[in-house]
């Protein structure tokens, strides 16, 4: 599945050019032109990437930046930050404030292009040769069907595991009940119907470090589970 981005910028002109570059590229493209059509767009859409302007109609982008890393929901949502203001105080407090890039305007579409592709790569969960998914101290090997901490064999059954994984592919993604039910199929159903929650449970005693504090399986209330993307602060 190809990749979605939410173009986020005013410009009607820079976000059709854009847009139908990055189409053309293999990306799934959908714009706004304002900060709530942004929120609109986000409430009904996951998207693996936005491409944020630093000045929009309705708000600025550097405060919808700070919103979305104090909303759960979005706190981990990758963003590229777009602006016309190129100065280093500029890119270095729109890093502060969470950006995972930032590009100053005027930029040529191949060089944006890259610069996604890059982040994309970057914000994947680690894979080596062996098929182990690596997330700071937290090791998913998916050919052995075991997962480790610290190096440690974390004790969890097939079912547990199972789960785990499915978490651990959509990293940084909203995933509810229904959609983890759905990436379950074939597991005999009271295996796992109206239990999530007690197996999620099983999965954080044994994968964090606090429990009732957890930073890899983090709970959006009202819509489900998300794996954070990053859990330790030694982590690449």
């Amino acid at each position: 599945m190809s990749a979605r981005l939410l173009l986020i910028d005013d410009d009607a002109r820079l976000t059709g050019m854009v847009g139908d570059y990055l189409r053309a590229a293999g990306f799934e493209v959908s714009t706004a032109g304002s900060l709530a059509q942004a929120r609109e767009a986000l409430a009904h859409s996951r998207f693996e990437l936005l491409v944020l302007d630093l000045m929009l109609p309705d708000g600025d982008g550097l405060d919808f930046c700070r919103s979305l890393r104090g909303d759960p929901r979005w706190r981990h949502q990758p963003v590229l930050m777009l602006s016309a203001r190129g100065e280093p105080m500029d890119r270095i407090l729109g890093l502060e404030l969470g950006a995972d890039d930032y590009l100053a305007k005027p930029f040529e579409p191949r060089e944006l292009q890259a610069r996604i592709k890059a982040l994309l790569r970057r914000l994947e969960p680690k894979l080596d040769g062996d098929e182990v998914l690596r997330f700071g101290r937290l090791e998913i090997d998916l050919a052995a069907r075991v997962a480790r901490l610290d190096n440690k064999i974390c004790d969890l059954t097939s079912h547990q595991f199972d789960l785990l994984v499915v978490l651990a592919q959509s990293p940084g993604r909203v995933l509810s009940r229904d959609q983890i039910m759905d990436a379950l199929k074939g597991h005999p159903l009271e295996a796992f119907d109206r239990s999530i929650d007690v197996h999620i449970s099983r999965i954080r005693a044994v994968i964090e470090d606090d429990p009732k504090n957890p930073r890899r399986v983090l709970t959006v209330r009202g819509a489900g589970y998300v794996f954070a993307r990053k859990q330790d602060a030694d982590a690449d």
